[in-house]
C-alpha cells in the first residue's frame, strides 16, 4: 500500500509543481496555480497515509519514489527519453528507498 500512496504523491508533487512551471516558464496563464496549489496540498495529505511512526523516515523513502517518478515524466510528458545515467540513478535511489522503507528496525 506504501508505494501505490507515494505514487500517487509523486504524481501530485510533481504535477503541482509542472502547474508553477508551465506559468513561470512557459509562459501560461497565471490560472496554472490554483489547480497547482490544489495538487500540491493532496501530495502533502497522501504522505500523511504513509504508515511510520517518523515523517522524517517517510519522507526520506518517498525521494527515491518521486526521482523515479520525475524520470516518467520526464518522458511521457516532456518527450525526452531517460539515457542510461537516469535510470542507473533512479535504480540507485529506488534501492536506498526501499532500505529506509523496509529495512529491519532495532527495538
Amino acid at each position: 500500500m506504501s508505494v501505490i500512496v507515494y505514487l500517487a504523491a509523486a504524481l501530485a508533487e510533481i504535477a503541482g509543481c509542472f502547474a508553477f512551471w508551465a506559468w513561470l516558464r512557459l509562459d501560461r496563464s497565471p490560472w496554472w496555480i490554483a489547480p497547482g496549489i490544489a495538487s500540491l496540498c493532496l501530495f502533502a495529505y497522501l504522505l500523511t497515509l504513509i504508515d511510520s511512526d517518523h515523517a522524517g523516515r517517510a519522507y526520506a523513502a518517498y525521494g527515491g519514489i518521486y526521482i523515479a517518478s520525475a524520470l516518467l515524466w520526464l518522458w511521457a510528458m516532456e518527450g525526452v527519453r531517460p539515457d542510461r545515467w537516469d535510470l542507473t540513478g533512479a535504480a540507485v535511489c529506488l534501492i536506498g528507498a526501499a532500505i529506509i522503507l523496509w529495512g529491519p528496525r532495532g527495538g
